[in-house]
């Protein structure tokens, strides 16, 4: 576990940076430090996170809000599903453990460390993923028990601070040209659903759903070619 802890302080370092920044815009948003502390520790998921703030905070229901953020995290799917060898040694509460400790950034760096070295399993990822959810749920609070106590972004400018930090997670999940086409669809599509009248949390999940049925149809495609 020292291992995964060790090596995953400097993406720990760069989500401390975005986790601040998160907390600041959802205390903004009326969020209170200790229900943003518990969301981060329960939810552990950025980019779904960031939306429900925005919905919550424009009034959307509470359905719409967690199908969108749902739908942001159907890639856990997979990822689960690529941990099966890694954990199936483990007993079962320690499975549920490490699988809600899962995060992109663990994920991907144990993925490449046991490329590199087989050897490399679970302890790696449940140290890795420890660091993760503390210093996440601990930089989101901070964020927001500060934010309480400053004037309203809204005032300096400062509404696009939410999209610049979406994005800024987003590009953390590009892997490449394989996934332009998929995205621009779910841009398209959300963006056509919200003009149609959709609410914006519905839209996301018609927008995400149409993107990763044309991942899986391009993944299949290129599995077939190989």
């Amino acid at each position: 576990m020292k291992q995964g802890a060790i090596a995953i302080l400097p993406l720990a370092s760069g989500a401390a940076i975005y986790g601040f920044a998160f907390g600041i815009l959802a205390a903004q948003a009326g969020f209170p430090w200790w229900g943003v502390a518990i969301m981060s520790g329960a939810v552990h998921a950025g980019s779904s996170q960031i939306v429900a703030v925005e919905q919550f905070s424009g009034g959307s229901a509470i359905l719409g809000a967690a199908l969108a953020g749902a739908a942001l995290n159907l890639r856990y799917v997979g990822i689960v599903a690529s941990l099966a060898p890694l954990l199936q040694s483990l007993p079962l509460h320690l499975r549920l453990l490490a699988i809600h400790i899962t995060g992109d950034e663990n994920w991907a760096l144990t993925m490449a460390e046991r490329a590199k070295n087989p050897a490399i399993g679970a302890a790696f990822l449940l140290g890795a993923g420890f660091v993760m959810i503390s210093v996440w749920t601990a930089s989101t609070a901070l964020g927001a028990l500060l934010g309480a106590s400053l004037p309203d972004l809204e005032a300096f400018g400062l509404g696009f601070a939410f999209t610049a930090a979406f994005i800024a997670m987003a590009r953390g999940l590009w892997q490449g040209r394989q996934n332009l086409l998929p995205w621009l669809v779910s841009f398209a599509v959300t963006g056509l659903l919200v003009m149609s009248g959709l609410p914006k949390a519905y839209a996301i999940v018609g927008g995400t759903l149409c993107g990763l049925i044309l991942a899986t149809v391009a993944r299949q495609r290129r599995s077939t070619k190989e």
